[in-house]
């Protein structure tokens, strides 16, 4: 009887819990999609940890020793987790193959499962959108979101991007005492002050003319905290001043971008001026062909 699991975790079927979860270690160590930046890492990760799952618990690995791989429709345990697309949650899905919470497991002879004329789990996930506010995407933070009359906060990781996903355990929908999981389709809230250019933020300030000219410090409110910029003697309009790391946070390098500041030059206005001054000026000022 085929039992790929065990093959998965690169252990025979006779080895011990302390065996099996050694080579998990060193495994998940060697896959990890932070560490390994091979294409597949990632969904082998998940493989090493759904393998585990079983392994790791009597109970399961019991059912598992007993059935082998026909628990997959007869399929190796890679082809059946390929099988179940990128996004799959091979965890959950092992769970309710096993019968975790009274939906599934070993009754009268026959398991539910994927495959070999079986019937097949129903996906219980359900899946939304959500707008989260620009500074929360940035900062990071709780954030409240109703779903079919359910209200509850989730926690927004520093640096999400438009476009990513968020999974939240248990947030699913409801059949026979099993929850799915909640899929949230992120959608980040535009801002006027600010426009972000990858981990980079960029945010435009104004600049009175006299330490455009002359030189000045100027209070600019930023995402995080008031900060007191130094504008050098003649600063033009549209000059940059980069602020370092308090840009957006990188989740793939936990490092943060920059923040681009961008000088507007505010110009008085000439009715306001003193008469002399504005002879003055436009004598000094004044072109010649």
């Amino acid at each position: 009887m085929s039992k790929s699991l065990y093959e998965t975790l690169g252990v025979s079927e006779n080895a011990t819990e302390a065996e099996i979860k050694k080579s998990y270690r060193k495994l998940a160590r060697q896959f990890h999609p932070d560490i390994n930046k091979d294409p597949d890492a990632e969904d082998k990760f998940k493989e090493i940890n759904a393998a585990y799952e079983v392994l790791s618990d009597k109970t399961k690995k019991a059912q598992y020793d007993a059935h082998g791989d026909q628990m997959f429709g007869g399929q190796n345990f890679h082809d059946f987790a390929q099988g179940q697309g990128g996004n799959a949650d091979l965890d959950d899905i092992l769970r309710q193959m096993f019968g975790q919470g009274g939906g599934g497991g070993f009754g009268g002879g026959g398991f539910s499962g994927f495959g070999g004329g079986h019937q097949q789990q129903v996906n219980l996930d359900l899946e939304a959108n959500v707008t989260v506010p620009f500074a929360t995407a940035i900062l990071g933070g709780k954030h409240n979101v109703s779903i079919q009359g359910d209200s509850f906060d989730i926690k927004i990781p520093a640096g999400i991007k438009d476009g990513e996903k968020m999974r939240v355990k248990g947030k699913g929908k409801s059949m026979h005492g099993q929850r799915g999981n909640l899929i949230l389709n992120i959608k980040i809230a535009g801002t006027p002050d600010y426009v972000r250019e990858g981990d980079n933020l960029v945010k435009t300030f104004d600049v009175p003319l006299y330490d455009a000219l002359f030189g000045g410090k100027i209070a600019i409110q930023t995402l995080e905290k008031e900060i007191n910029l130094k504008v050098p003697q003649n600063t033009r309009n549209g000059q940059r001043f980069r602020v370092k790391e308090m840009g957006a946070m990188n989740r793939k390098t936990a490092e943060k971008g920059d923040l681009y500041l961008i000088a507007n030059i505010v110009l008085p206005n000439v009715d306001e001026l003193d008469e002399e001054l504005v002879a003055m000026m436009k004598d000094k000022l004044a072109t010649t062909d």
